[in-house]
C-alpha cells in the first residue's frame, strides 16, 4: 500500500477520534489523552485500575498570544491540532507527550502561544512557546509523576509518530467502500490497544481496551486474533501465543495474562474479591479451595482462522499441544457432576458472567459450553488429520459423545436449549441457546426452530439483532451487559453457527446487519442497545474484539458477492 493510501486510511480513522470515546494514544504507550473543556486531560492505562486512579494531568490548555484558549480543530492518529495547527500535541515515544508550535506564522515572536497544565495535586504551571522554547515535553513515569521541560525535537516527534501510524495503516484491510471508514477506525482501535508486557519479554498484547481492560483475556485474544489476521498475521499469532503461554499443570488455561502475572483462580484476584468469588463458586467443589477461572474453549477455532490467513505449520503444532491439554482439562476437571458434559464452575469462566443463566446455584451446565467443546474436538480432529500428530478418531468420538449430552438440554416444547443450575433447569431464554448451531451436527428440526427464533420478534428478532436475552424473557434488559444488549462476538458466533448448520444466506444477512449496527452506533463499542442500535450507556468504547470482528466480517462481506 502506498504512503498516500495509508494516509487516507489514517485520516478516515481520525474522523472518529473525538477524544471522548476514542482517546489519543500510541501503540505500546500507556498514556491516554481525553478532551477536557477546551483542552485535554492525561491518564495512564494500568491493569485493574480505573482512569480516575490513573490521573497524570487534570488539564492541559493551549492559549494564543492574546490569552484566548485555542480550540481543538482536528485529531489525527499521530497529532492533536489546536487552532488549525498553530499548536500540536504528539507523542515523543511511548512514555512522553510533546506540545509545540505547528504551522504558526513564525516562531520568532517571543510569545506565539502558551501551555497551561494542572497536576492531580492541584499544582498549576505555565510555559511560553516561542523562539527560545518552541515545545514542551512531558515525560510520564511509572508512578504517574510528570517532568516537563523545553524540547527542540517536536517536529521530529510529530514526524516519527506519523511514520509509525502510517506503517500500521499500510496493513489495514481494504474493503467495500461503505465499510472502509469504519474498518479504518477499527484498525486504529487494534493498533491503539497494543500494550507492552515487560515481564513477558516486551510481548505485545492487543488488550480489549486501554480504558479499563489492560490485560490479555483469553477469549478476547481469540477474537482479536481473528481480526488481526487480515492485516498482521504475525501479531495475530502473538496474541494466541500469549494466551497459550501459561497453562496450569493440569492443562487449564488462565483467564487473563497481564503485566503482573496471570489470573487462573480466585486466589489470583485482589484479596477483597477472593471470598466473594469463593462463595459464588461451585457448590460441588470444596468451598475453601480456589475456584478455577478460565474462558470458553474456542482456541482451536481461532487457531484455524489465523492459519487460514498465513500458514505456520511448525508454530501451529506447538500451540496444538497446549490446546489439546486444555480441552482434556474441561472433561477431567470441569465436569463437576461427572455426567460427561462439563460445566462452568464460575460465571467468569463463561465470558458472559452477568447472564441470567448464572442467577441460580453453580455449577452451570450451559449449551454454549457444550457446543464449544464439540466444535473444538472437531477442529482438533481436522488438525490431527492435517498434521498426522494425534488421534483424529478419538476427538471425533468425544465430540459425538458430547453432542449426545448437549442434545439432552433441548426443550422441544419451548424450542430452546436450556441451561441447568446445579442440575435444575433454568428458564431463561438467552443467546447461549443459539450456540449449538456451531456444531454443525444438530438435527434439522432443531436447526429450523433456532433459525425461527432469530426472526421471532418475541425472542431474538429485535430491530438490531441478536440480543443476548430474548425480549420476551422476564430477565431482558436493553442496557444491562449480558442481559439483552447485542455483542459483536456473540453475533459473530451465531453467524459462524448458521454457516456450519447449512444457512449461508442467513449468515450473510446477519453479518450485514452486524456491521450496519457498528456503523450506526458510531464505533466498535463493547455492547449495543438492541432496540436503538446505539452504544449501551455503560459500555466501554474502542473495544478490541468488536473492532477485530467488524474487520473480519467486513473482509468476508467484501470478498464474496451477495447470495
Amino acid at each position: 500500500m502506498s504512503r498516500s493510501d495509508a494516509a487516507a486510511l489514517a485520516a478516515l480513522a481520525g474522523d472518529h477520534l473525538d477524544l471522548v470515546q476514542a482517546p489519543f494514544t500510541l501503540p505500546r504507550s500507556r498514556i491516554l489523552v481525553f478532551r477536557e473543556g477546551a483542552g485535554v486531560r492525561v491518564h495512564t492505562s494500568e491493569y485493574e485500575r480505573s482512569l480516575e486512579d490513573c490521573r497524570v494531568l487534570d488539564a492541559l490548555l493551549i492559549r494564543d498570544a492574546s490569552g484566548d484558549a485555542l480550540p481543538i480543530t482536528r485529531v489525527l492518529p499521530h497529532a492533536i491540532e489546536f487552532g488549525n495547527g498553530t499548536v500540536t500535541v504528539a507523542f515523543a515515544g511511548p512514555g512522553a507527550l510533546t506540545v509545540g508550535l505547528g504551522n504558526a506564522p513564525s516562531p520568532s515572536s517571543l510569545a506565539c502561544a502558551s501551555v497551561e497544565w494542572t497536576t492531580p495535586d492541584g499544582e498549576a504551571r505555565r510555559a511560553e512557546l516561542g523562539a527560545d522554547a518552541p515545545a514542551i515535553r512531558f515525560d510520564v513515569s511509572a508512578d504517574r509523576s510528570v517532568v516537563a521541560e523545553a524540547s527542540a525535537t517536536h517536529a521530529v516527534d510529530v514526524a516519527d509518530g506519523e511514520v509509525l501510524w502510517l506503517e500500521w495503516f499500510a496493513k489495514c484491510p481494504v474493503v467495500r467502500d461503505d465499510l472502509q471508514a469504519m474498518t479504518a477506525f477499527c484498525w486504529w482501535v487494534l493498533g491503539a490497544n497494543v500494550v507492552e508486557l515487560p515481564a513477558l519479554g516486551r510481548a505485545r498484547a492487543v488488550v480489549p481496551s486501554k480504558i479499563g481492560y489492560v490485560g490479555l483475556w483469553q477469549w478476547d485474544a481469540y477474537f482479536i486474533a481473528v481480526g488481526l489476521r487480515h492485516g498482521d498475521p504475525a501479531l495475530a499469532r502473538e496474541q494466541l501465543e500469549l494466551a497459550f503461554r501459561f497453562p496450569g499443570p493440569d492443562g487449564q488455561l488462565p483467564d487473563v495474562v497481564h503485566e503482573l502475572g496471570v489470573l487462573a483462580t480466585s486466589d489470583d484476584l485482589p484479596p477483597g474479591d477472593r471470598e466473594n468469588l469463593r462463595r459464588a463458586g461451585s457448590t460441588i467443589a470444596d468451598p475453601s479451595a480456589p475456584v478455577p477461572l478460565t474462558k470458553p474453549p474456542l482456541a482451536a477455532w481461532a487457531l484455524a482462522k489465523v492459519l487460514d490467513a498465513e500458514p505456520a505449520d511448525a508454530w501451529a503444532r506447538e500451540q496444538l499441544a497446549v490446546i489439546r491439554r486444555s480441552q482434556d482439562w474441561w472433561f477431567a476437571a470441569s465436569d463437576l457432576d461427572h455426567d460427561g458434559l462439563p460445566e462452568y464452575g464460575h460465571p467468569y469462566s463463561s465470558g458472559l458472567d452477568d447472564s441470567p443463566i448464572f442467577d441460580g446455584p453453580l455449577p452451570t451446565t450451559a449449551p454454549d459450553l457444550g457446543a464449544y467443546l464439540v466444535r473444538q474436538d472437531l477442529e482438533l480432529a481436522r488438525f490431527a488429520e492435517r498434521f498426522g500428530d494425534a488421534d483424529a478418531a478419538a476427538h471425533r468420538t468425544r465430540a459425538e459423545r458430547t453432542l449426545v449430552r448437549l442434545l439432552e438440554l433441548w426443550d422441544h416444547e419451548r424450542g430452546i436449549f436450556r441451561a441447568r443450575a446445579a442440575g435444575t433447569d433454568v428458564a431463561s431464554d438467552t443467546v447461549v441457546g443459539l450456540m449449538p448451531l456451531l456444531t454443525g451436527r444438530l438435527p434439522e428440526a432443531v436447526v429450523d426452530r433456532l433459525v425461527a427464533a432469530l426472526a421471532d420478534q418475541r425472542r431474538f428478532g429485535t430491530p438490531w439483532t441478536v440480543p443476548t436475552v430474548a425480549v420476551g424473557d422476564p430477565d431482558f434488559s436493553d442496557e444491562r451487559m449480558w442481559r439483552g444488549p447485542v455483542w459483536v462476538n456473540t453475533n459473530a458466533l451465531v453467524i459462524e453457527g448458521l454457516r456450519a448448520s447449512g444457512h449461508p444466506s442467513l449468515a450473510r444477512d446477519l453479518a450485514e446487519r452486524t456491521v450496519a449496527l457498528v456503523v450506526h452506533g458510531g464505533g466498535p463499542h463493547e455492547y449495543f442497545n438492541p432496540i436503538t442500535g446505539e452504544k449501551a450507556r455503560t459500555a466501554t468504547t474502542a473495544f478490541g474484539w468488536s473492532a477485530a470482528l467488524f474487520i473480519d466480517l467486513a473482509v468476508e462481506l467484501s470478498a464474496s458477492p451477495g447470495e
